[in-house]
Formats: structure tokens, C-alpha cells, sequence
């Protein structure tokens, strides 16, 4: 068989005159270079390379990613706290460097409470946590009592628009961007535009810790950039129920019951002097 390379297509001449065109995977080679036919070690290589990018476009720029990669190794995730959720989140725990969305029927339904644990966790290792807009006061006792470092928690509200026409979302999206902190819990506005939710998750692949954002439960069944979405309902006392509606994989059919510690002891309750006021206490630190 004879072969004539032009340009960057390959003419195979068969013994039986047949004439088969076999356009080149590259580029001419410069002066010097050997030439990479097709099938060989070096032409199967670059085919490697290639197939290799598009199935991990991280290897070319740390800001190349697909949508489904999260939790793909222990170091990327942040462990919630409960067993068997973490048994069902992609990797093992609320991921790094991607939104999570928690959709609530409404607020103060134990949110707090299921994020808790993870950021205590960022807070012992010395990074600052920030809530954005929480619907309600604080409740500085009930947090400490989560194990929370209340002085050193960061409320951000931004729905003030002292300026008129001010973007609401900006301080969030600033702090995502700025990578340097550890945990963010956001409620975000309702009816929230698909193309603002995409920016924040683009601005959370920078940020080093989960990022926690809820919405309402309205919008379950429209589409989202967060690779990472579930709903919460109520359980029962300290207990919530946790349905994951998107995820890395399948969606879990039937919900999780996690139980929930417990806001204020028995004896905080008496303390307090009165059922209403206990109650008070108590929805207060899921921003109810």
C-alpha cells in the first residue's frame, strides 16, 4: 500500500486501486517532527488527552467543570453531622464549591439545626460563617447552645435597599467569590430568576465550604443550576424529614427522618417561665 500525505489529509492507495481518504486527527507536523498517522502510539495518545478533557474538563483550568462533579472524593465535602444523610449525599457530605438548595414549606422548620453541626465545624477550625437575611431575630442562647461561637457570626441583611435599585444579592455573591470563607447560609428572595441562582452557583466554585441557600418549596419541580437540592418538612417534635431531589445519581425516592437536637433542655424550658415563652426561644433560632 502506498501512502501520500497532503495537507492534512492521508490518500491510501489499495492494491486494487481503490482510493480511500482518511482525514488527519492533527495538525501538519513542523520540521523534524515525526508524523502521527492514524493508529499510531502518538495519534492514540492525543485521542487519550482529549477524551480525558471532555470527561474531566478540570484538568485543563480549575474554572472548567461539569454540573453533576461534586463530592467525588472525601476532601471535597464538609460531613453533615448525620449519619445516614451523609450515607446518601454524592461523596460523603454537604459539598465544597457548589450551592446546596433546601427547599422549605416555611422557615424555622429545624434548618438550623440539620446545618448546625457543619458549621460549628467551620467555625471550631477557625473560619468566619455568614447568614445572609434570616426572616427572623436570633436567638444568641439557643445558637450557643448548638455549640455555636455567637461573636464571631457574621448577619448580613441586605433587603434594607437603603439604595434604590440595589442588588440584594451582591453581598453573597461577593462573599462566594471572595474564597476565603467558611460557611454561608442564605434565604434567598422568592421567585428568584433561574440566570441569578446560575451566578451564585458560578461565584460558590470559589468558595472553599458548603453554601447553603433556601428557597420555597414552590419551586421543586422547576430547574436549577445547584447540583445539590432537597426539601425539609416537619416531623414531628425535633425531628425533620429530608427528601433528596437532586443529586449526583438517582434521586432518593423516600425521605430521611433525622432526629434533631433538641433547642433548649427541659430545665431551659422551666427557666423560661412559660410555655409561649419557651416556644419563643425555641422557633427563634430557625429564624421563624
Amino acid at each position: 500500500m502506498q501512502a501520500i500525505l497532503y495537507e492534512r489529509t492521508v490518500f491510501s492507495m489499495n492494491a486494487d486501486s481503490a482510493l480511500s481518504i482518511v482525514p488527519l486527527p492533527l495538525a501538519p507536523p513542523g520540521a523534524g517532527e515525526p508524523v502521527s498517522w492514524p493508529g499510531s502510539n502518538r495519534a492514540r495518545a492525543g485521542r487519550s488527552r482529549a477524551a480525558e478533557a471532555r470527561r474531566s474538563p478540570e484538568t485543563l483550568h480549575p474554572s472548567l467543570w461539569l454540573g453533576h462533579q461534586l463530592g467525588r472524593a472525601g476532601s471535597t465535602t464538609v460531613a453533615s453531622g448525620f449519619a445516614d444523610l451523609d450515607a446518601e449525599l454524592p461523596g460523603g457530605g454537604w459539598p465544597r464549591r457548589a450551592l446546596c438548595e433546601l427547599l422549605l414549606p416555611h422557615a424555622g422548620i429545624g434548618e438550623i439545626r440539620l446545618l448546625a453541626p457543619a458549621l460549628v465545624e467551620a467555625q471550631r477550625a477557625g473560619r468566619l460563617v455568614m447568614v445572609f437575611d434570616p426572616p427572623a431575630a436570633l436567638s444568641a442562647p439557643a445558637l450557643a447552645g448548638l455549640g455555636f461561637d455567637v461573636e464571631a457570626l457574621l448577619v448580613v441583611r441586605t433587603r434594607a435597599r437603603v439604595v434604590a435599585g440595589s442588588d440584594s444579592l451582591w453581598a453573597l455573591e461577593q462573599a462566594l467569590k471572595s474564597g476565603h470563607v467558611g460557611a454561608v447560609v442564605a434565604w434567598l428572595p422568592p421567585r428568584l430568576r433561574t440566570e441569578r441562582l446560575r451566578r451564585l452557583q458560578l461565584a460558590a466554585h470559589n468558595h472553599d465550604g458548603p453554601a447553603f441557600v433556601m428557597r420555597e418549596a414552590a419551586v421543586a419541580g422547576r430547574p436549577t443550576a445547584s447540583p445539590l437540592r432537597l426539601a425539609l418538612h416537619a416531623g414531628g417534635a425535633d425531628r425533620l424529614q429530608v427528601r433528596i431531589l437532586k443529586r449526583r445519581g438517582p434521586p432518593r425516592e423516600a425521605p430521611l427522618a433525622l432526629a434533631l437536637t433538641p433547642v433548649l433542655s427541659a430545665a431551659a424550658r422551666r427557666r423560661a417561665g412559660s410555655r409561649a415563652a419557651a416556644l419563643h426561644a425555641a422557633t427563634f433560632v430557625d429564624f421563624a
